[in-house]
């Protein structure tokens, strides 16, 4: 079965940031992904990942002022300077966390910017990021969102993700496939996921509706898990989702996932 990651800006949130990770081990996690971790010194998380042995899966670039509303800045043309020093600033934090990856989350559509404007920027961002990141030997991922939960947002479908990566040209720029984000927008999950395998470097999950963990909504994710399996995804899923009560009342699910995982081992083992 696929590696499970917490994501710590959503899940475990009945604790202080920093006591997450002790939260996140004890309860079977290996890894996390959070959306920033700039509000923190980076010896701190650090600490937090050896203390625990935990691996850091996954944070994002300077997204903007997140607080009033942005969602990213990568479209924004009178933005390139202080979207070139957050990829500084998230190399710098990265490389002291043993964190591989990276997300670009594109931003909101902003009035009377010409689509091709917005595009270009977006390109031209792309591509002096993915460098930057590939000499640390980092991987830079777009995330399509659904309009919906951010209206407005750039990047919506792995299509378009596809598309801006072969304009970018770039061998260091990867989709990170959010399938709660995707079962809103298209559905056709796995057949999706097939489509674009090769480009996706990261998988995140919540149920529909509502964003919950798996198992409260429409989406049958022990066939999603199995299904990723078969495929050969062995890359990280980040459990991006809104607990339903509190976490730990909610990881039945991950308990199954993982009973079942050892299930699958050991009849391997007898075949």
């Amino acid at each position: 079965m696929p590696k499970f990651a917490a994501n710590l800006t959503m899940l475990f949130s009945e604790a202080p940031f920093l006591d997450r990770f002790a939260l996140a081990a004890k309860a079977g996690f290996e890894g996390v992904e959070y959306l920033f971790p700039y509000d923190f010194a980076k010896e701190v998380l650090r600490t937090e990942l050896h203390r625990h042995g935990l691996t850091q899966v996954l944070h994002n670039l300077p997204a903007g002022d997140w607080a009033g509303g942005e969602r990213g800045i990568a479209i924004l043309p009178d933005r390139i300077d202080e979207f070139r020093r957050g990829v500084a600033s998230a190399i710098d934090y990265a490389t002291t966390l043993g964190c591989s990856q990276i997300n670009c989350l594109s931003g909101i559509i902003p009035a009377g910017v010409p689509d091709e404007v917005l595009r270009t920027t977006f390109v031209v961002n792309l591509e002096y990021a993915s460098e930057e990141l590939g000499k640390h030997g980092i991987r830079l991922l777009i995330e399509p969102i659904n309009h919906f939960d951010i209206p407005g947002f750039y990047l919506n479908t792995p299509d378009q993700a596809a598309a801006i990566i072969a304009e970018v040209g770039s061998d260091n720029l990867f989709i990170q496939y959010d399938l709660y984000h995707q079962q809103r927008t298209e559905g056709e999950l796995i057949g999706t996921f097939k489509k674009h395998q090769a480009q996706i470097a990261h998988v995140q999950l919540a149920d529909n509706p509502g964003r919950n963990e798996p198992g409260t909504g429409e989406i049958a994710y022990p066939f999603i898990f199995e299904a990723l399996d078969a495929l050969g995804y062995d890359g990280w899923i980040g459990c991006e989702y809104k607990p339903r009560t509190t976490t730990a009342a909610g990881l039945g699910w991950f308990a199954a996932a993982g009973r079942h995982a050892e299930s699958a081992a050991i009849l391997n083992i007898r075949s």
